[in-house]
């Protein structure tokens, strides 16, 4: 019992009974695990319509990104807000905080399982690509790590900042949209950058998960300056501090009734 009253042992205890409850959880698994793959291949004539050899690209470093990022958005971002719904209202986060568990070691362990998944699910979507469409190796892997890892903390971060708003699970459904079709749109996952005009572009650059997909893409291309580089960690990074700084500020730990 002494290994976990540590925060490692605490967090690895509470992970292990999400882990548990996530297999149970046949609409979540759903979300977070077969929409991300799915969807991706949705975009593939979609893709062979843009003139995306003009901006240096192809469709392999068009769709990988856009994958990863299906992935953040429905497999770590929707999941976890309808998972944190759920634990508060059935009173289990309430419970938790009577424990030697502290606040934030319950959103992380709560959250470990569905990132643990994203980066499963990244890592299949990275052999994926690969092997079907060519992918070559990235020119810069470090970056492309660090986009992901960028993108699950911010990811679970905002989840943690919707599920205030969000009364129900059934609601989730409609207060992730906002969030989720603008990324889709706007923030380079199904449109890349490059392909839009400099002025959009300078606009979408600084939305929240702009920054991850374009430091997930240069890490293929190898193209991204240590400018723009440090630039996407920097907005990135405001955004987790902004999400994280709401979260501590506003996250309901009663039912919403």
């Amino acid at each position: 019992m002494s290994s976990l009253t540590t925060p490692a042992g605490r967090l690895g205890a509470l992970a292990r009974a999400e882990l548990t409850l996530l297999g149970r959880s046949k609409a979540t698994l759903l979300t977070a695990v077969l929409i991300p793959l799915v969807l991706p291949f949705s975009l593939r004539s979609f893709v062979d319509g843009m003139d995306v050899e003009e901006s240096g690209l192809s469709v392999g470093l068009v769709l990988l990104p856009a994958a990863i990022g299906f992935a953040l958005l429905f497999g770590v971002y929707s999941a976890l807000v309808g998972v944190y719904t759920t634990r508060r209202e059935e009173l289990v986060l309430k419970r938790l905080r009577t424990g030697e568990l502290r606040d934030v070691e319950i959103l992380g362990g709560t959250a470990l399982p569905v990132g643990a998944t994203g980066i499963v699910q990244s890592l299949v979507l990275v052999a994926g690509s690969t092997a079907l469409l060519d992918l070559p190796a990235p020119h810069a892997p470090h970056l492309a790590v660090l986009g992901l890892l960028l993108g699950l903390v911010m990811c679970a971060a905002l989840a943690a900042v919707t599920a205030t708003v969000t009364r129900t699970v059934e609601s989730a459904q409609v207060t992730t949209l906002p969030f989720v079709l603008v990324s889709m749109t706007l923030s380079g996952v199904t449109v890349p950058l490059e392909l839009l005009p400099d002025r959009l572009a300078s606009v979408c650059e600084l939305l929240p998960l702009s920054p991850v997909i374009t430091l997930i893409r240069g890490g293929w291309t190898g193209n991204l300056s240590v400018y723009e580089a440090l630039g996407a960690l920097a907005t990135a990074l405001a955004w987790t501090v902004l999400a994280v700084f709401a979260v501590g500020r506003w996250f309901r730990w009663e039912p919403r009734r």
